[in-house]
């Protein structure tokens, strides 16, 4: 089916933190992850709205959507009943915070990689079908690769003016979709940031 568009819902939505090591553990699920990128990227939609673009039953999503709702990332957008009813997001977007304790540790790093498969399974399909992309699609699309000796401190404050960047100049594209110009479409971004060797034992930076 045609990708549906994004309805307006006013002001972007604020980036939201997660903490607790159970709502962690809760959105590590598939469906569920699904589910977020789905309405996240197109706005509110039924759990059969749903259910059809992810591949899911509307019994399944319903079951999900219920699930999200509870740890309060989706809520009723109004109108409907039963399976009929709308579900949006209450925030766009997510930081995964997590504590000094191993628990939140392995919940995060659980999470993270299940997101991070799903990101990486688009970045193949693109891969394996871009020729049928307009040229200047093709060329348009970037691959990256930087090497350089920073901090902490300093990666830190990178990944952050990085974030600031992409959030103030493109985000209310997300929610409003008058603010797009005319031949813009959803592209995907992934930046990431490790260090390649254990950091000098004689500072903390």
């Amino acid at each position: 089916m045609p990708p549906k568009k994004p309805a307006p819902t006013g002001s972007p939505l604020q980036l939201r933190e997660v903490t607790d090591v159970q709502t962690m553990r809760a959105l590590t699920h598939p469906v569920r992850i699904a589910l977020l990128e789905t309405l996240s990227l197109y706005g509110p939609m039924t759990a059969t709205e749903a259910g059809e673009r992810i591949n899911e039953s509307p019994t399944t999503c319903s079951f999900h959507l219920r699930q999200l709702a509870k740890y309060g990332f989706v809520e009723e957008a109004g109108g409907g009943r039963g399976r009929a009813r709308p579900w949006r997001m209450r925030s766009i977007g997510m930081r995964i915070m997590t504590g000094e304790d191993s628990a939140s540790e392995l919940a995060a790093e659980a999470f993270v990689r299940l997101f991070r498969e799903r990101v990486f399974g688009r970045y193949r399909l693109w891969l394996e079908g871009r020729g049928a992309y307009p040229r200047k699609w093709r060329k348009a699309a970037g691959e990256n690769q930087n090497v350089f000796y920073l901090t902490a401190n300093e990666l830190e404050a990178l990944n952050e003016e990085l974030a600031e960047i992409l959030l103030s100049r493109y985000r209310e594209r997300l929610t409003d979709p008058s603010t797009r110009p005319p031949g813009a479409t959803l592209v995907e971004m992934l930046v990431l940031s490790y260090p390649i060797e254990p950091p000098p034992k004689d500072t903390e930076a």
